[in-house]
Formats: structure tokens, sequence, C-alpha cells
């Protein structure tokens, strides 16, 4: 019988506002998103993974009038955070969506206009409670005051009563198919505690949405309407189908919509599980499987905000620990529909007892037993005893278990099931001492045993942890001889008794070392006074452009013999032993091409893949660290870093530059 393929994977985040820097809500939601694109390719499904930032609305326009710049130009250095802080933190999105990007512009466009032509919108008069300084209406949830006003929650200076022609889209006539879809799909919102907060909302009345503004001129323009901007949430939804080809690419649209889960703050509910429902079932489009609304990270059990000064910065705990402590503890802490109380305590007891005690040393010691003993080779696997089938058998229903909880989105579980097994080997090795059978030769192939079943446990390991904890997984399965990328790893084939004996290891190195509490928090205190990577730095002075005799003159006839061409990048991956270099595949419009380019230090393989820019097509081809490359990319050099000058997706591969 012909077995059935797996349905694709398309997993999102909320689109980020860049009205300020990344914090650590916005790790979170990413690193689950992450954790979870991982696993589902594991599994053998096609993923698609997207984020991004939202840069429209009043309150980017607001950020950068008070730091001096335009909006695009607020938003350029703004989004830089986020794509420094996804590469910080092990995170590949597939794409990484900006709402100022033509692709998404149109698409919004397009939806209005079709939604417009249906009757699903029209224009009329808006009224209620302004704003005055910050150029907005209030929601309808303010509450009045005593006297019958109402505050700006964001400024705190009264609003008053006034009216704006606005378009409106009819949300009220989707009521009842909102609430049959709730009945009939009983897990589109999770967890049920807030599908019961949403179903509640809705039973309770809709009234149509004004979904533009003629105050605001920072949006997209409504279509044959400039004189009124899309309101910024109607603009934004958009995304999740901008973002996979809507209006675009219809193959990559069909393969992935409709989306298999938006991974959601609780907060943004009613937006994802109300609104945007209704936009797709006006615009005809299947809605999304599932909305899950995850809980927030608390600080002093509060949530975290800019005015109560209680923001984390996931800058200082990354340069403590690098990425995979921090996803692990975010993961395994709290299930992700609750909220969970950030300590540093509780963050530095998970890494000391979780990772340092428990994997790190079971790697360490068993490894280091295998150098000593076996010198560095996997030994072999003698007749099982009762207690060594155990932990074959062990790890076996370990995995089925933990791959149902990362199927159901119970990240903590799955490492709650993990960690059982991890548990039980460090047991086994402490009941067997393979110490104590190493001074009596007689015993060897009971020692053989021992850590053969070790090794092999530490591989299975590598293969679980890898969507959570990817840079230890793979040194780890690197420790036991495996060749290859552990990310390659199929779940259904992967297999305890599958480890050849003979095969030589790599020399461990320590995973966690332990961290001492009070120095952690000395040091975190002191980098909390000193310029993180998180802040955003004031405009540069614009440095002189360098004299015209600092390079020779060329005629029109030299420039003109460069071809200079659009490439859209296929593949990149980094050249092995070079610490600049990238390999890129890339797709020139009738050919496919190699270049090796410089930037590994500047871009992540992944951020390059399906990126279009610039190259010198008709350069000789060189060989560079025994890599052919047949072009060459294009990029400045500011403040020693490549910056690559990309093109919007819509423009051809091969289009000649002039």
């Amino acid at each position: 019988m012909e077995k059935k393929s797996k349905p694709p994977f398309y997993v999102t985040t909320p689109i980020y506002y860049v009205n300020d820097v990344p914090h650590i809500g916005h790790a979170y939601t990413t690193i689950i998103a992450d954790a979870l694109a991982r696993f589902m390719k594991m599994d053998g499904r096609e993923v698609f993974f997207l984020t991004g930032t939202d840069e429209h609305g009043q309150k980017v326009e607001k950020a950068a009038a008070e730091h001096g710049v335009d909006p695009r130009t607020w938003a350029d250095r703004v989004v830089v955070r986020f794509f420094d802080l996804w590469k910080a933190l092990d995170c590949e999105p597939d794409f990484f969506i900006r709402t100022t990007m033509e692709l998404h512009e149109k698409g919004v466009q397009k939806m209005f206009r079709l939604l417009l032509d249906k009757g699903d919108i029209y224009k009329g008069e808006y009224k209620g409670w302004y704003c005055v300084s910050d150029e907005n209406f209030l929601t309808d949830d303010v509450p009045a005051s005593a006297d019958g006003t109402k505050t700006c929650p964001d400024c705190g200076r009264k609003a008053q009563v006034v009216s704006e022609e606005t378009y409106f889209f009819r949300l009220s006539a989707f009521q009842q198919r909102l609430l049959d879809h709730y009945r009939d799909h009983p897990r589109f919102v999770r967890p049920q505690s807030r599908m019961n907060e949403v179903a509640s909302f809705v039973r309770g009345g809709l009234k149509d949405l004004s979904i533009t503004r003629t105050t605001v001129k920072w949006g997209v323009p409504v279509p044959g309407d400039p004189a009124h901007t899309i309101y910024v949430w109607y603009d934004a939804l958009h995304n999740y189908v901008t973002g996979i080809g809507y209006d675009r690419d219809p193959a990559l649209f069909e393969k992935f919509w409709p989306a298999t889960v938006h991974l959601i703050g609780k907060d943004i509910l009613r937006f994802h599980a109300v609104f945007w429902p209704a936009f797709l079932l006006a615009a005809g489009l299947p809605l999304p499987e599932c909305v899950f609304g995850h809980g927030w990270w608390l600080k002093d059990e509060a949530k975290m905000s800019k005015s109560k000064g209680n923001v984390l910065d996931p800058y200082v705990l990354l340069r403590a620990m690098g990425p995979d402590p921090l996803r692990y503890f975010l993961l395994r802490e709290v299930p992700i529909g609750l909220d969970g109380n950030f300590s540093h305590e509780g963050f530095i007891h998970r890494v000391n007892s979780d990772l340092a005690n428990d994997l790190g040393n079971l790697v360490s010691r068993a490894l280091t037993m295998v150098r000593n003993y076996f010198q560095g080779t996997i030994p072999p696997p003698a007749p099982e005893e009762p207690d060594d089938a155990e932990i074959r058998k062990t790890f076996g229903e370990m995995k089925d278990r933990a791959v149902a909880h990362y199927e159901s989105y119970a990240l903590s579980k799955a490492l709650e099931e993990i960690w059982s097994f991890i548990t039980a080997v460090n047991k086994y090795l402490a009941d067997k001492a393979p110490w104590k059978l190493a001074k009596d030769p007689a015993l060897r192939p009971q020692l053989a045993r021992v850590l053969h079943q070790a090794v092999a446990a530490i591989r299975g390991t590598a293969a679980l942890i890898a969507p959570v904890m990817p840079g230890s997984a793979q040194k780890m399965w690197e420790f036991t001889g495996e060749p290859g990328r552990v990310r390659d790893v199929r779940f259904d084939t992967l297999r305890f008794e599958d480890l050849p004996a003979g095969r030589p290891m790599k020399e461990p190195e320590q995973l966690f070392p332990r961290v001492n509490l009070k120095e952690f928090l000395a040091e975190d205190a002191g980098t909390a006074k000193e310029k993180t990577m998180n802040e955003i730095p004031s405009p540069p002075e614009r440095p002189a452009a360098p004299a015209v005799s600092e390079a020779p003159l060329i005629t029109y006839d030299e420039f003109a013999k460069l071809d200079l061409r659009v490439a859209h990048v296929l593949e990149a991956v980094k050249v092995e032993g070079a610490k600049k270099l990238l390999k890129l595949k890339i797709d020139l419009g009738t050919e496919q091409r190699q270049i090796v380019a410089g930037v590994a230090e500047s871009y992540a393989p992944e951020q390059l893949v399906g990126k279009k820019f610039i190259i010198i097509a008709n350069l000789q081809p060189a060989v560079i660290r025994g890599v052919e490359s047949q072009g060459m990319l294009l990029a400045a050099a500011a403040g020693g870093k490549a910056m690559i000058p990309f093109f919007e997706p819509d423009v051809p591969a091969g289009t000649k530059v002039k």
C-alpha cells in the first residue's frame, strides 16, 4: 500500500510593530513557530514559516517623528533589529514580510476592491471618541470616566466626540457564519478557554468595522480614493496571504493556504479569531485551521511593558548563554496556552539542572568513557540483558509520546517526555557503573553493551531535541559520529538500534557550563547599563563621499561592458572552512549559476534564499576556496559589514540593470 503523504504545514507569527524594538515577547512567539516548523520538517511535511513586521500606521508615524526621521527610514532601521534577533535565536523563517513591500500593498488593495465590489465594504460616517493628540479614534472597549468622557489610553489626554468619513467592513453580516464555524470547528481557536471567550464576544453582537482613516497618511491608500488610508489592522492581517503568494504566486498559495496555525499573543485574539476570518469569508477564501492564543510572559507577576520598566531584553540573556538555553527555558517552563512568570533564578535553575546536570553530564561522561575505554569508536552491542532492552523500549515509547506532543503543539510536554528519558539513561549508567566494569577485562562485553546503549540514547535524544535546541542537537549528533545534519532526520525512521559499531566519534566538548547565579545577576545588571544590540541608534552623520581622485575615472564604454543582472537566490550554504563565504545557487531567468560571496558574517544562508539582488554576470569565472564562482554579487561595505541592496520579489530574475 502506498504511504499517504502528510499535508503541508503553514505556521505564522503576528507581524511585529516597528514603533519599538523587539523584546522577549516577540522572541517567545517566534521561537514557538520556529520549533514547530523544524519539527514538522523532521516529521516529513512541507513547511512554510512566515514572520515579519507591521510598518504602517499612526504609532510608526509618531515614533519616526520623535526620532526626527520619516516613517520609512524609521521602519528600515528598526526592522534590522528583528532580522538580527531571529538570527541570534536560530530562528529560520521561510519568508520575512514587511507591510511596506509592494507585493503586500498590492494584495491588500486587491482584496479591498474585491470586497468593495461585493458590497461587503461601503462608505459611511464614523462617529466616536477621538484623540486629537494621537489623531486616532478610541476603540469601543475604552471605558468612560464617571463624567461620561473618555481618556486616550496611549497619551492620557481627554478625547472628544468627532465624526469622520470612513469605509466600513460589514462585520455584522458575518456574525452567524462565524458562530457556525466555531461550532463546526471546535479547535479553530485554542486553547478552549480562548474559544469560549471569542464565541461569547461574537454572540454579544457585532458592529460594522471602520477600516480606513483620513487622518493617517502612512499606510496603504484606498484604491481609487487616496484621501483614505486603509486602517493598519485591516492592512496587517492580510500579510498571512500576501506572504505566500496571494495575487502573485498561485502555486505557492494553493499549496500552503489555508494556514495550519496562526500563533498569536492572547491580547490580539479578537483581530485574528473574529475580524480576520470575517474578511476571509467575505473574500471566499478558506479559513485557517487554528488560531492559537498563547499566554504572556510576566515579570514580577505583571505583564511586561515599557511604562512599568520590566521589559526583558533577550540580547542580555543571549550574550550570556547563547540561543539554546533560552529557547529551551521558554518552551519547557510553561505550556504555551498559559502565562509564565520569568525570573532569572528560574532560568538559571533550568540551565544548571536540566541542561548542565542532566543532559550535559550524560553526554560528557558517556562519550568520555567511550574515548577512554574504546579509543573513541562506538563499541559493539553485545547481547542485551533485560534492563538493556528496557532502555531501548523506553526510548521507542518516549519517542512516540514526544512526537504526539509536538504534533499537538504541546512543546512543554514533549520536552518533559524527553527529559524523563534522559533521567532514565542517567540512572541506567549509575546502576551499571561502567567505570567499575572497565576494571575487569572479563566484563568488557558488558562494558561495550552499556556504552553502546548510552551512545544510542544520546543520538536519539539529539534528534528529538533538534526542533527546540538546534545548535546543541547538531553538536550531539556529530559527537556520536553521525554525518550530515540532524535536522534531516525523519522521526518515523529514527530507531534506537540503528547505531553502527566501530564508527569513530568526535571528541565531545562541554555543551552547557554551569552558571553561577550571583555572577550572572551582577553581569546582567552591568550590561543593562551598557548599550545593547537592541537599542535603536540615532541617525549617524552621513560620511563625506570620497574624493573623485580616490578612484580612477572610467569611460561610459568601459562601464557598458558590465552585464548587471537581477539574480534570484535558490539555495545558499556556507563554504566549508571559510568564515566569510557563502555558496549561492542563483537563477538568472534563462540559466542557473553558482557564485561565491563574502557576506556570511552579515547574512545567514536562510536570510538570502528567495531574495533578489544585482550580480555582475559577465565576470570571468574564478575558483575561491576550491569553489567555482560564476559572477560577483554587488554589496556595500558599511561599518565592517556587507549590506546587499535587494529588489522587490516581483522583479523578474535576469532583468538587466542599467
